[in-house]
């Protein structure tokens, strides 16, 4: 069972994105606090590098068959198919969730289903709105989610042109990562057992 892989997610592609700095200090935490293991491997993912279009394909994502008109939206799938679970790092806007983040979940379907979820938000009240509101969003997959997560917030957590986290977020975080492993690993025993079970029938 080992080798299951999580990817992270950078959830925004403006230029001026705040969440680099976000990603960068999650997976240096996670390296730092040796929660990257053989068991449990974490990969970036950058929307930035997929450049997907908006859903406008004529077959709805779960009806697709993982098969995909756009090679970008190609690209994403098999990126996401390969994860056995996600931490989303998502910015807030407007009191939800970003819309080309919300799009790229979107134009996939089968790909997330059952698959577990944490959640780094940042925004002014550290993205609680968004990360309630992806709470809901990934319900229609089945995707268990932490309860735990952790929230930055821009105001005391972004000055003098840097990212500065409290003392607190190390704590926070690798308390989320280790309630998403457990997840992450009950999640693909069961997938694993579903499997035999069917083998055996």
């Amino acid at each position: 069972m080992g080798n299951m892989k999580i990817g992270v997610i950078l959830g925004s592609i403006r230029e001026s994105r705040s969440g680099g700095a976000v990603v960068e200090w999650v997976m240096n935490t996670i390296a730092a606090a040796g929660l990257s293991d053989e068991e449990c491997e974490f990969v970036q993912l950058d929307l930035r590098d997929y450049n997907l279009p908006m859903d406008t394909a004529a077959k709805p994502p779960m009806a697709a068959n993982r098969e995909y008109d756009n090679p970008d939206v190609t690209r994403w799938s098999k990126a996401v198919d390969a994860c056995d679970g996600f931490i989303f790092v998502t910015p807030e806007y407007n009191h939800s969730v970003p819309a080309v983040f919300k799009n790229a979940f979107d134009t996939l379907g089968p790909e997330w289903s059952g698959k577990p979820v944490g959640f780094v938000g940042y925004g002014s009240v550290g993205a609680v709105r968004a990360i309630e509101h992806w709470r809901q969003i990934i319900s229609n997959f089945q995707m268990p989610n932490v309860r735990n997560q952790v929230g930055f917030v821009l105001a005391m957590e972004f000055r003098d042109g840097g990212f500065q986290p409290m003392p607190m977020r190390e704590g926070e975080l690798k308390t989320m990562v280790g309630d998403l492993k457990e997840l992450v690993v009950a999640a693909a025993a069961a997938d694993g057992a579903a499997h035999a079970a069917s083998a055996a029938e």
